[in-house]
């Protein structure tokens, strides 16, 4: 049920966004129990320009690497999921992608599980 976006400045590899995707997916089923083919990510890439971010709020010093990732989720996963989830995909880009862990924002958007609908114009999870 998780809808990902995934937004980088353009990237030399053309693979790179995709991986991010993948590792994205990865630590949605291990740490939140996404099942299996619940995948859907819009990955996209921007002129330098077009991403805006302070280099050093909170302390933390981005870089032009900055990913920004946004989830809209279902409600109801608890603060120690999210936290996992959070660290997971930070580990999972630098280990795998060579993004620095202080490049990695990630928002959740929880909704209600009536707001989604998969296709068909149908409310699928609507009790």
């Amino acid at each position: 049920m998780p809808l990902v976006r995934i937004d980088i400045k353009r990237h030399p590899d053309p693979t790179h966004l995709r991986t991010l995707g993948q590792i994205v997916y990865a630590c949605l089923r291990r740490t939140i129990n996404v099942p299996e083919h619940d995948n859907f990510q819009v990955l996209t890439e921007h002129d330098g320009d077009r991403l805006v971010f302070d280099p050093q709020y909170l302390g933390i010093k981005r870089s032009d690497g900055q990913v920004f990732i946004q989830i809209t989720l279902s409600e109801g996963r608890t603060l120690e999921q999210k936290k996992a989830l959070y660290q997971a995909i930070a580990e999972g880009f630098e280990r795998e992608a060579g993004v620095r862990p202080q490049d990695v924002f990630i928002n959740l958007v929880e909704v209600r599980k009536e707001n989604w609908s998969f296709g068909n114009g149908i409310a699928q999870y609507a009790l």
